[in-house]
């Protein structure tokens, strides 16, 4: 048997995403603010799904055994500007927050966790090619989700 271990970055983002930005969406449309804490300069790394997909497909094809990959295509997108998006999709303001205004979510959306899949590249010539967290907020992927 053969073990690699593939780790996701804080938002694996797509269409149908259930996770941690259509929970910061719906704490946005429940508050009427798309927050961030303190400056927002704290980042979230980012991979889209499909990237995510075709990375676990060359972890199992291609890796050494016991190798870890990180499926990261973009090494820290700023909360403020996570926050920006949503807010422009919402129609609401973006405003510094609490942690506590995302209730359980409060300390992820508070922690820095820049993480960087250069290895992984190189190692796998691994190649992310998908939309990035941003594109997929300002296309209303997950705004329209949620009022469907």
């Amino acid at each position: 048997m053969r073990a690699v271990s593939v780790r996701l970055g804080r938002s694996v983002h797509g269409a149908g995403d259930p996770g941690f930005v259509a929970v910061l969406v719906d704490v946005a449309r429940e508050r009427g603010v798309a927050g961030h804490v303190g400056d927002g300069a704290n980042r979230w790394p980012a991979v889209h799904r499909a990237d995510a997909a075709r990375l676990f497909r060359l972890a199992a094809e291609s890796a050494p055994a016991g190798s870890v990959v990180h499926a990261v295509a973009e090494e820290g997108v700023p909360m403020r500007a996570i926050a920006e998006a949503i807010g422009e999709q919402l129609g609401v303001p973006t405003a510094s927050v609490d942690p506590e205004h995302f209730g359980w979510l409060g300390p992820f959306a508070a922690s820095d966790s820049a993480a960087s899949s250069a290895l992984t590249r190189e190692l796998l010539g691994w190649d992310p090619t998908g939309p990035t967290l941003l594109e997929d907020l300002r296309a209303g992927r997950y705004t329209a989700a949620a009022v469907a």
